[in-house]
């Protein structure tokens, strides 16, 4: 026992646990096994000593300070059914796949809109149900901005006490800290306020700049520029994407000197937020580079052209050509396109990305980046004035009308011209694209033109696309109308889901609109689809078993929509 105790006390423990894990075998352990004992077994009784003397010599650490006093939150507390339903909502008891029925709603869909309604009424999460919000949202990316919101400054403080929670610290989840200053409310200490800019987490530095550009941009802005040189580059980048709010002519010269940043992800953002403001220099260079490559023209005359026409009065001229054809002919406009030659240091500095994505040719990826940076009304100005609609629908020469269009696409976007994106966009009953469409017309992307229409007009061009060519193109098209659906859209997605049920078509195939019309029909759609509840007849030609499942769906979304109605009743204050 000596012998073993005595190489028990001068072995490291590093050294006990590699010969263990390796074997005795393989490493020889560093002991010395008694009379009769095997190695192995005096490795044990090595280690045992050892495990017994490092928890002897053991001091006791000090204890930590205990967290600090949760902040307040004035906000009201929830009312107790809306309390119950949250606590539901979170167990998520009926979530499809634990058991629930086909027909029944699905609670974890419901969540985001619950959030969304209890922030609107101001409401506050009660304190033992932080914790499950908490892991909600660590789980779903699309909870956290909501639920942080309805957490408020308390869920930060939690979130500091569990390494699980840190999501909660960092990046979009800034604007919930309810601790900041309001942009609508007094601002804080200017001292106060510099000490968290310079001393806070990057949660509540994210809060703290868009509430103080709310209330002032250009003293956010100074508080800005003030670390700036020392930021890291990613807290840099989403800084920099925080000014888009309450962008102004103000904020130029910063961001010119943001297009010198050493993150080309900084240099981009801020040449995109320049080309959003027209009258910046930025705008005027592309303007001017996008001037060189796109212009105006007038064809010579076809053979065709020349011969379309009849005679006039007037009488055919010497060659046999009616003058009104001639003169016809010599004032047809096309737009004509020379792409780039290069991309000099010049554009790169401007935010223009010199390398093309794959199977994307330089010249014409150059030419895009240009013309969506170009004010939409120099076009106007350069083109004699010609209407956004008329521009759209002048041929463009050489193939060059994607690439074009599709520039000036995003440019609508980017500039949030409604004019522009309905020029763009066509008449729903005609459009000449669908969401499966090829090139060319696949430069179009409705549903990014559309977000820059007002809600009503909007709704209501989605139902005339539907009404014209069904549900199978319209997903993406649904998911950028505000939720409710305003009516005509709402009745005319229902019809067409009814069309579908008669025409005997799989159900499942239309399983992502029923869903979403679950979340954004207007709950008063309840009653009036009751009847489309009931089991129909088999048809001939149908699917299988098709009339069970449609009656199912259906079920499910009469329920789901009385449960919203239920919810927005149980939040309601008054």
């Amino acid at each position: 026992m000596t012998s073993t105790t005595s190489t028990a006390s001068t072995a490291s423990w590093d050294d006990l646990v590699a010969a263990a894990l390796l074997g005795t075998e393989r490493r020889t352990p560093p002991v010395a096994p008694r009379p009769g004992q095997d190695v192995p077994s005096a490795l044990l009784d090595a280690a045992a000593l050892s495990t017994v003397r490092r928890r002897a010599g053991l001091r006791p650490a000090p204890a930590r300070p205990g967290p600090g006093r949760a902040p307040e939150d004035p906000r009201p507390a929830l009312p107790a059914a809306a309390r119950s339903r949250l606590a539901l909502l979170l167990a998520d008891r009926s979530a499809p796949g634990r058991g629930g029925s086909r027909s029944a709603p699905d609670l974890a869909e419901l969540l985001p809109q619950w959030l969304a309604l209890a922030n609107h009424h101001g409401y506050r999460v009660p304190d033992a149900l932080l914790p499950a919000l908490l892991d909600a949202a660590r789980a779903r990316t699309d909870l956290r901005a909501e639920a942080l919101t309805l957490g408020g400054p308390r869920a930060l403080w939690l979130a500091r006490l569990n390494p699980d929670w840190k999501f909660a610290l960092r990046g979009a989840a800034g604007r919930a800290s309810a601790s900041l200053p309001e942009p609508s409310g007094a601002a804080a200490a200017p001292d106060e306020e510099q000490r968290l800019w310079e001393e806070g987490l990057f949660a509540e530095r994210v809060s703290l700049l868009a509430a103080a550009r709310h209330r002032d941009p250009a003293a956010g802005l100074a508080l800005l520029s003030g670390t700036w040189s020392t930021e890291r580059a990613e807290d840099r980048l989403m800084f920099l994407d925080s000014l888009r709010d309450d962008l102004s002519p103000s904020d130029e010269p910063f961001l010119e000197q943001a297009l010198s940043d050493r993150s080309r992800n900084v240099r981009a953002t801020a040449a995109e937020l320049l080309s959003a403001l027209p009258g910046s220099a930025l705008a005027a260079r592309m303007a001017e580079r996008s001037r060189g490559c796109v212009s105006l023209t007038t064809d010579e005359p076809t053979a065709d052209e020349l011969t379309a026409d009849g005679p006039t009065d007037e009488g055919p001229t010497d060659d046999g050509l009616t003058a009104d054809a001639l003169s016809a002919a010599e004032r047809t406009p096309r737009i004509t396109v020379r792409p780039p030659e290069e991309c000099d240091s010049g554009m790169q500095r401007d935010g223009i990305v010199p390398k093309p994505p794959s199977g994307r040719g330089e010249r014409s990826w150059w030419l895009g980046q240009l013309v969506e940076a170009t004010p939409l009304d120099r076009w106007i100005e350069w083109f004699g004035g010609r209407a956004p609609a008329e521009i759209v629908a002048l041929p463009v020469a050489d193939g060059w009308q994607a690439d074009l269009h599709a520039a000036w696409c995003r440019a609508a976007v980017r500039q949030r011209s409604a004019e522009w994106c309905r020029a763009l966009l066509g008449t729903p009953a005609v459009a000449p694209f669908t969401a499966g469409e090829a090139a060319p017309a696949a430069w179009r992307d409705p549903a990014k033109l559309l977000s820059a229409l007002p809600a009503r007009e909007r709704a209501e061009w989605v139902a005339e696309f539907i009404a014209s060519h069904g549900l199978s193109d319209a997903f993406r098209l649904l998911g950028v109308c505000a939720v409710p659906w305003a009516e005509p859209l709402g009745r005319a997605v229902v019809d067409a889901l009814d069309i579908a049920r008669d025409a005997g078509s799989y159900p499942w195939s239309f399983s992502g609109v029923m869903g979403l019309a679950e979340r954004c029909l207007d709950p008063a759609q309840a009653d009036r689809l009751e009847v489309l509840t009931a089991i129909p007849d088999e048809r001939e030609g149908a699917a299988p078993g098709a009339g069970g499942y449609w009656a199912e769906a259906f079920q499910r979304l009469v329920g789901t929509l009385r449960l919203r109605a239920a919810m927005r009743a149980e939040l309601d204050p008054a």
